[in-house]
């Protein structure tokens, strides 16, 4: 899958522009609008497009904090999980960046990063993939930034309680995901936040060794594949919220997967945060048909998401695009077309 959007002068003004905004606005709310100027571009929109949806969205964010300097000698590591760390965190990856290119930081950093990708419902990993595609060093240290500072580790299985017979063992995620469900069904959260949720499910008794029943396999990418897949179906079943971050997030690891030099533990992290957020959603996986999609081809799909000003649909119609590009799986085409049509 490409992991190039391709130039453009006015969006890399806009995103010079965006670095005057916090990463965060109304509480925890996630800044999107260098991920939806990405993504409106990589769809078509023409400059005119992108200035007048930036200037839109520009007007419920707050402005940065007043830039803060990283503690020389302090390791790089020492703050994840630190919502207040966002401008010594920008400080630290705006200079590393300008000794080192892009794909050595990402090189470096993703291992640890890697484990806390759960943090606001997944959208440190999806700013930073879209920063890297449209190769913006200034988007990519924010990204960096915010995945750092909003790094959410899940809790890991016991000693001794991480292995399984070979028979209890599957590759199929759907599979795993059904019977994890069925453990879980007296599962119950009042988090309101999809990582909030996130994290207790993953604190559900016995969900850190469950979910350490898929088999990767020999191919953790194939198996990457099987659970963006799975994310699109869901959200043609049920249009849940929550389901359209797996499918945006799937995508994100794939934009990355050339980076990432232990992709079977990138993918075990990825799915561990995967499954704990399906426990917070209304789609309950299995073999049933899909719904039939609206009768829209793509080319209406691309013109209803690009006149969007809604930053998840818009996000989702370009991550399904980018799957249906790299598979020709129509189930993206009906999950895009699902997003559009209200």
């Amino acid at each position: 899958m490409s992991n190039a959007v391709g130039p453009s002068t006015v969006l890399h003004q806009l995103l010079d522009d965006g670095a005057q905004h916090d990463a965060e606005y109304r509480g925890s709310m996630s800044n999107h609008l260098p991920m939806t100027l990405v993504a409106l571009y990589a769809l078509g929109a023409d400059d005119t497009r992108l200035q007048a949806h930036a200037a839109f969205y520009a007007r419920r964010l707050l402005p940065a904090p007043a830039p803060q300097t990283w503690p020389r000698g302090e390791p790089w590591p020492a703050r994840l999980g630190q919502r207040a760390a966002w401008p010594a965190y920008r400080h630290l990856f705006a200079e590393w960046l300008e000794r080192e290119t892009g794909t050595a930081v990402l090189r470096q950093v993703l291992p640890l990063l890697l484990p806390g990708v759960a943090g606001a419902a997944f959208h440190g990993l999806i700013r930073v993939a879209y920063a890297t595609s449209v190769g913006h060093a200034g988007e990519l240290a924010d990204a960096l930034a915010y995945w750092a500072c909003c790094h959410q580790r899940l809790p890991q299985p016991a000693p001794g309680d991480d292995t399984h017979p070979a028979a209890d063992l599957h590759s199929d995620p759907g599979r795993v995901l059904a019977q994890l469900l069925h453990d879980a069904r007296n599962f119950r959260s009042s988090a309101g936040l999809i990582a909030e949720r996130t994290l207790a499910a993953a604190a559900a008794p016995a969900f850190a060794r469950q979910v350490r029943r898929l088999q990767l396999g020999d191919d953790a990418q194939e198996m990457l594949g099987r659970l963006a897949r799975l994310a699109a179906e869901g959200y043609v079943q049920s249009h849940d919220f929550t389901v359209l971050h797996l499918a945006t997030s799937a995508h994100a690891m794939q934009v990355l997967w050339p980076l990432l030099d232990e992709p079977e533990a990138a993918v075990r992290h990825y799915w561990a945060a995967f499954a704990a957020a399906v426990l917070g959603t209304s789609w309950r996986p299995g073999p049933k048909p899909l719904p039939p999609p609206p009768d829209l081809p793509w080319p209406e799909v691309f013109q209803r998401a690009t006149a969007s000003d809604n930053e998840h649909v818009v996000k989702l119609v370009f991550s399904c695009r980018e799957q249906f590009r790299a598979s020709g799986d129509e189930v993206y085409r009906r999950a895009a077309a699902r997003a559009v049509e209200a």
